[in-house]
């Protein structure tokens, strides 16, 4: 699927928003604040997730 800047650059923001998440929980372990990162990145995926189907359904370029 051929998609836009726009839409590569979204990605690319939530993806670091993840990754930074994700490194801080694995930098906690076994802490309360290991456990509340690691469920706020698997939220931000779903946020990603519909964040880029609503993009993709209101390109021209993307659709």
């Amino acid at each position: 699927m051929k998609t836009c800047h726009q839409f590569d650059t979204v990605r690319a923001e939530y993806e670091r928003e993840i990754g930074f998440m994700l490194a801080h929980s694995k930098r906690h372990e076994g802490r309360p604040a290991a456990k509340s990162s690691a469920k706020q990145a698997a939220s931000t995926k779903q946020r990603m997730a519909r964040a880029l189907n609503s993009h993709v359904g209101r390109c021209v370029e993307c659709g």
